[in-house]
């Protein structure tokens, strides 16, 4: 066990023993003075019971930041809710930013969202409230309306004062984003900027005018690429008019990437690797109708293992590799596969495209060769047929070739049809690798065995 996991099992053994004995003074000492994941990994051990004593202890304000960090990464993040008193959740809830208030009120049925609302002071139930309205996965539904803008006409020493007045709401402070009379975005400066000028200059005359935004509508793995790929700590989000109206802060954009990386596993294995609960009908109801539609996929393996039956009953040898073609070449299928998820997930364009399934064909080719030549030796070897070998090793070629051909082209073709192209590409690879690579198989097969056998 590392050092830090036997300092966090100690604090817990101490908030527990303070929640035994009700001590609250001791209780928030010991819970306020840990960092606040720390604190949100110690609320999430606790037992109803529990929490129902830390409601008791600890203030709407102290209870923000730990809802902060757990936001839409738990489901029973509702509950949790509902285990407050109401006005107690409406406070906290007022106190968080507004991006991460909203991260949650995603999760709680509407009519607990308004009721929430309507025990909010009037201008954040109103931010909130408008953030709820944008389409989810865009930037307008991960922004924050916590800025700091300052106008291009103010001096260094006027914005230094409305940076102080603004910085304890705002989300951060590094980036000063400078609006003109309309509130149109028109330029911006960073803390820096403001330190080190003198306070008569003019924030025009240092502003950086060429500012990179992003447009309130834009998908949200767009702009968590765009802040990734500029090395952003912020960007900022305006409306059709160029009026500023948030930012979006990096660490939403971690969480965004986080959640494209889970889907893109998630689906390349046609689950929910994220799913909170363990319910075994609820898990199986999920995964069935992609299984079924498999199971029926792979019954034309079955059938086209049947149209070679007479071929297996007169070299009944052939059927001992036929897991070994059809495994190695699902493999290879799922090297490819992974490869253009990725690309695809990273929005590259139509040319880059191109250049990776030529570049798949050319792997797929030489890792067929190679692979082939291995198998044709070991086989002729084995099982002193050189004949045995070589079908083996021609099939291990074409079969390698031909799904990691399926394995670049399948996501594509899913994507163009507008669906996910992560979601269930790993289980059709295998399938369509089964099917393309027993065909191969037996078809070189029957021209080997008739050409050199007879059969």
């Amino acid at each position: 066990m590392s050092e830090m996991a036997y300092e966090f099992d100690e604090i817990l053994e101490q908030i527990h023993h303070t929640l035994k004995t009700d001590d609250k003074q001791q209780f928030k000492e010991i819970f306020l003075e840990n960092h606040t994941y720390d604190q949100a990994q110690i609320y999430l051990s606790l037992s109803e019971e529990q929490r129902q004593l830390v409601y008791q202890y600890l203030s709407p304000e102290d209870m923000a930041p730990v809802f902060e960090i757990i936001e839409e990464d738990v489901e029973d993040v509702e509950e949790y809710l509902r285990e407050m008193d109401e006005r107690y959740a409406a406070r906290m809830l007022a106190e968080m930013y507004a991006d991460n208030a909203v991260d949650i009120l995603q999760q709680v049925q509407e009519d607990e969202v308004r009721k929430y609302l309507r025990m909010m002071p009037h201008k954040t139930s109103n931010e909130i409230r408008n953030l709820l309205n944008y389409e989810d996965d865009t930037a307008g539904a991960m922004m924050t309306t916590e800025i700091i803008a300052i106008h291009e006409s103010q001096t260094v020493g006027s914005a230094m004062t409305t940076v102080k007045k603004m910085a304890e709401e705002a989300e951060t402070i590094y980036y000063v984003y400078v609006v003109d009379e309309e509130n149109r975005l028109k330029g911006v400066l960073t803390l820096k900027d403001l330190i080190v000028h003198k306070e008569d200059v003019k924030i025009s005359e240092i502003m950086v005018d060429r500012v990179v935004s992003v447009e309130v509508q834009e998908a949200q793995d767009a702009v968590a690429k765009m802040i990734r790929d500029y090395d952003f700590l912020a960007i900022p989000v305006v409306d059709e008019e160029e009026k500023l109206i948030g930012i979006i802060t990096v660490d939403d954009a971690i969480d965004v990437i986080d959640e494209e990386a889970t889907s893109d596993y998630s689906g390349l294995a046609g689950v929910d690797v994220d799913e909170q609960s363990v319910n075994p009908f609820i898990a199986a109801s999920k995964r069935l109708p992609w299984l079924i539609s498999l199971l029926f996929l792979g019954l034309t393996t079955a059938a086209l293992l049947s149209r070679y039956e007479g071929i297996i009953g007169q070299a009944s040898v052939l059927s001992i590799f036929i897991t070994l073609i059809t495994g190695t070449a699902g493999n290879a299928g799922t090297q490819s596969l992974a490869v253009a998820v990725r690309k695809i997930g990273l929005n590259e364009d139509e040319s880059v495209f191109v250049k990776t399934i030529l570049s798949e064909v050319a792997t797929g080719i030489i890792s067929g060769i190679a692979t082939g030549l291995i198998i044709f030796v070991v086989v002729g070897l084995w099982q002193a047929n050189w004949i045995l070998g070589g079908i083996i090793g021609v099939s291990m070629f074409f079969a390698i070739t031909v799904a990691t051909i399926a394995g670049s082209l399948i996501p594509l073709l899913i994507d163009s049809m507008g669906f996910d192209p992560s979601f269930a590409s790993g289980l059709f690879i295998t399938t369509v690798s089964d099917l393309t690579s027993v065909f191969v198989y037996f078809t070189i097969a029957s021209m080997f065995l008739e050409k050199f056998l007879g059969i």
